[in-house]
């Protein structure tokens, strides 16, 4: 039996605010962020209202461009050619998803690679994966630190990224690569899946499937970094993972909600700071004094 430990992430989400508040203050001046939203996605309001009440807390001002869900995709772009060229404007964030007649990949796009605070730009995905300076994508960003609060160093450690979204699983597969783990990627169609995710060290399960990873399909002692969110049918919200099977054979398991999500958030406030420091993500610099 293996002493399972719970990784806050709302915890370490709000110490790591209180640094980032810090940090603001020695800025001399105020980051902004522009958050774009199209239509009235009720979810996306929830998620952007969270953003705003995180950002006040550091010090970080945040204009919300509301428009209609039928806004054509020509005024969106030539807002955003007008956010790219303010010099008032540290960090540009369109929340998605858009309505099905605009193109997510256009308008993200579009945005300034230095201002394209939710690291989704081609660019700056390209750079991540070769190790040049990049904005890095919020939730992997999160994960690894994490990661980084339990684990000193995952040198030679063997990683299981159970999930292959450009949002979430190939960025952080990258990303534990540049920690010197051995990854493996694996994902919902993955044959014998039981038998990669028993060998890995640090387990990822970034699908969105409730009860993916169950108990027997562990290694006793490993990391379990649970990014999936699910709304069962009798409204409670779920992971990936079967979270009590967990216990007693994982050495740290996050919770679901209350794990990966508030690092999330937390993560865009870092990269707002980063760009109004004129500077790239940088997981070196990760791990606030």
């Amino acid at each position: 039996m293996v002493e399972t430990k719970i990784i806050d992430g709302k915890q370490i989400a709000k110490e790591f605010r209180e640094k980032l508040a810090k940090r603001v203050q020695k800025l001399g001046s105020t980051p902004k962020l522009a958050v774009l939203v199209v239509g009235e996605h009720p979810a996306s309001q929830i998620y952007v209202q969270n953003k705003k009440k995180a950002a006040d807390s550091v010090g970080i001002n945040v204009d919300i461009y509301q428009m209609s869900a039928t806004e054509n995709e020509e005024n969106i772009l030539k807002l955003i050619a007008e956010l790219n060229e303010s010099k008032e404007v540290d960090g540009i964030l369109l929340q998605l998803p858009v309505p099905a007649h605009l193109n997510a990949e256009t308008l993200i796009g579009a945005i300034k690679p230095e201002k394209d605070v939710d690291g989704l730009h081609p660019q700056n995905v390209g750079n991540m994966v070769s190790g040049l300076p990049a904005m890095i994508s919020c939730t992997p960003l999160g994960c690894l630190y994490l990661l980084k609060q339990v684990l000193p160093s995952m040198t030679g450690m063997h990683a299981v990224v159970v999930g292959r979204s450009a949002l979430v699983g190939k960025p952080l597969a990258q990303l534990l690569l540049q920690e010197d783990c051995t990854v493996t990627q694996a994902h919902s169609k993955t044959r014998n899946l039981a038998d990669l995710t028993k060998q890995a060290d640090i387990l990822v399960c970034a699908v969105g499937k409730p009860g993916l990873i169950t108990g027997d399909m562990i290694k006793p002692g490993a990391v379990v970094i649970d990014v999936g969110i699910n709304r069962l049918d009798n409204g409670k919200i779920v992971g990936d993972t079967l979270f009590l099977e967990m216990l007693g054979k994982a050495s740290y398991i996050t919770p679901v909600p209350g794990g990966v999500g508030p690092m999330t958030i937390a993560m865009l406030l870092w990269n707002v700071i980063k760009a109004a420091e004129g500077h790239y993500s940088d997981c070196k610099d990760l791990i606030l004094k």
